[in-house]
């Protein structure tokens, strides 16, 4: 029986926990002692403590974040009651920061802050060896600092077969961000480092000797340092095979044309870009200490859209201090015009330890005591617009994210000018209608597209039909699609198939 678990609740099974497998590749001789076990946050926590107290073991260690710190709390609420003499250590972005109070801190024997790679194994050393007086040395919380990169074991052998066929494979070049923007926990994490190219590449080599497809790298700025961007982007170039995906966070004004040239080469939609533009309002930009050329920005958009395949996934927030939903859109209407495949609508979440708490009190900021922190409103935006822009953001990943609707889209632009007013008008007629954000249908979301389109924007029945049914028909394997009001679009079903995904769906392949 292992000594120590690792332990964490992911999000979703296709998830894969890579804080789990760094700490596990750098147990050292105590490797062979431990074993990881991820679940999932909608799994029964009377189950996963079954599972837990199955191994028998000294040491549990759970990595705590945003999206499991609620259901990890009831777990360990369990576990210290069931087996109060087993060593519970906690780590994870969510107990790092303004950790006193917190009632999983309250559950836990010791709490290691920042990345515990090192760390980690150096405390369980201690709990499992002989020395009382060390062990009880040990403070109940501790900070890890940061490692030297070159001492910590990269932990990619321990994706499996299964890890490899099913889930997301998350790698990473370098840690650290430059930038300071005051939202974001990266702003705390200064200077850059990097790992050794020579060892990652021959990571990433091994993982692709073994199957490997889909890889998203979490580098905060994966295109910083030009030489090393440039060479990875050849690695796998040069490796490139039918069905490989490549994620990548790049800084959205840094793109010089050594970049631009070996980006025109790959296969249209198999690399994705997510570009964190977040606000296009510049007293907005200084209020948060973000940096960033609008001028520059614009221009590489638009180069990655006519002039690559390069599947582009562009963020915005809404709730910063100084924007209000009027400010908000005239950006959306920008960033809409460039032709991002995909516009992430968050509202700004206050993460623990960021600065972005210096804006509470001028601008009225109020935030859900809950994870994930959303805002609820501000001085600008009232608690009820902020509502209609959380129905906004959802609707907007159905219909233009999913990638579901973009013909249908160009109809709906031209009922206005301004897409967002456009969009907003569709969403609050959406919710009239349906009373929910969640647990919508296609066909039925469909519909209810064709019917705002004929019945409140004067669409002829005719040509909204036809182009839902582009649409509809652009993706193999769905079942088929009557349009209530149509006559004569409908579609029998085909055998059902899992091509399509959204990157897929914008450039119309199954």
């Amino acid at each position: 029986m292992p000594e120590i678990v690792l332990a964490t609740l992911n999000a979703k099974y296709i998830h894969s926990s890579f804080g789990l497998r760094y700490l596990m590749a750098n147990l050292g001789a105590l490797r062979e002692r431990a074993c990881m076990m991820e679940f999932q946050i909608n799994q029964a926590p009377l189950e996963i403590v079954e599972a837990v107290l199955a191994q028998e073991p000294r040491i549990v260690g759970f990595g705590i974040y945003i999206w499991n710190v609620v259901e990890t709390t009831e777990v360990l609420g369990m576990l210290r009651r069931l087996r109060p003499g087993i060593r519970i250590v906690l780590g994870g972005p969510e107990v790092s920061y303004e950790w006193d109070g917190q009632p999983i801190v309250a559950l836990a024997d010791h709490v290691i802050t920042g990345e515990a790679d090192l760390k980690f194994a150096e405390v369980c050393g201690v709990l499992l060896g002989e020395d009382e007086a060390a062990k009880a040395a040990l403070p109940k919380v501790m900070a890890a600092g940061l490692p030297t990169l070159e001492k910590v074991a990269l932990p990619y052998d321990l994706y499996t077969k299964e890890d490899l066929a099913h889930r997301i494979l998350y790698v990473e070049a370098s840690r650290g961000c430059p930038f300071t923007c005051e939202f974001c926990l990266s702003s705390l994490d200064v200077p850059v480092r990097a790992f050794g190219l020579e060892a990652f590449l021959q990571a990433m080599q091994g993982l692709l000797d073994r199957g490997a497809l889909t890889f998203k790298f979490v580098d905060r700025t994966f295109n910083l340092h030009l030489p090393t961007s440039m060479a990875i982007l050849r690695f796998f170039l040069d490796r490139w095979r039918d069905g490989m995906f490549l994620h990548f966070e790049m800084v959205p004004d840094r793109l010089p044309e050594q970049l631009r040239g070996i980006i025109r080469e790959f296969p249209v939609g198999a690399v994705q870009f997510e570009v964190g533009i977040q606000t296009f309002d510049e007293a907005t930009s200084k209020n948060i200490s973000r940096r960033q050329n609008l001028t520059r920005l614009e221009d590489n958009l638009h180069f990655l859209r006519e002039q690559t395949g390069i599947h582009v996934h562009a963020d915005l927030i809404v709730g910063l201090p100084g924007e209000d939903v009027a400010s908000f859109g005239r950006g959306f209407d920008r960033l809409v015009k460039m032709g991002p495949q995909e516009i992430q609508v968050g509202i700004l979440k206050r993460l623990r330890g960021t600065p972005i708490v210096r804006h509470d009190a001028e601008y009225e900021m109020k935030y859900s005591p809950v994870p994930p922190y959303e805002m609820l409103e501000n001085r600008d935006i009232p608690f009820v617009e902020m509502q209609r822009m959380r129905r906004f953001a959802r609707y907007w990943d159905m219909v233009a994210n999913s990638g579901n609707f973009t013909a249908v889209l160009e109809l709906l632009w031209q009922q206005n000018e301004s897409p967002f007013v456009a969009f907003m008008s569709f969403a609050e007629s959406l919710y009239k209608k349906l009373k929910r954000t969640h647990q919508i249908a296609l066909p039925v979301l469909a519909q209810s597209l064709f019917d705002y389109l004929t019945q409140e924007c004067g669409v002829p029945i005719e040509l909204a039909a036809s182009t839902m049914m582009q649409d509809w028909n652009r993706v193999p394997g769905r079942e088929g699609l009557r349009l209530s009001g149509a006559k004569t679009c409908e579609r029998e079903g085909t055998k059902k198939s899992t091509a399509g995904s959204r990157q897929a769906r914008h450039v119309g392949v199954g």
